[in-house]
């Protein structure tokens, strides 16, 4: 039993480092998302490092997207920018690759 217990502890030890690199690269794209965003507000550099910030927190809030694309779609129209989920589904979508590019890049 020695060898299924250690081949079981590998196993689990594999699937923690799977989840906190996608937890790093979940991170990376949210402030990537975020810097987006304030870059399409007119941020000043000190704002966009704050909101990018605040968009990472948001990330915190429940499972999934849903709670990021909200704050980015409520945060750009009180702006006054006109945009639309698909478009910040896409902006997701492409700093989820840019993420992991970076991510991959670092090691």
């Amino acid at each position: 039993m020695s060898a299924f217990d250690d081949r079981e502890k590998a196993f689990e030890a594999q699937f923690a480092r799977d989840q906190e690199v996608q937890f790093r690269i979940t991170a990376r794209r949210n402030r990537l998302v975020g810097e987006w965003a304030a870059e399409r507000m007119g941020l000043t550099p000190e704002e966009t490092d704050a909101y990018a910030k605040a968009v990472v927190q948001a990330d915190f809030e429940e499972a999934g997207d849903e709670d990021v694309i909200r704050k980015l779609a409520g945060d750009l129209t009180a702006a006054q920018v006109e945009i639309g989920d698909a478009e910040i589904r896409a902006a997701l979508n492409e700093m989820a690759v840019e993420a992991r590019r970076q991510f991959m890049d670092k090691q």
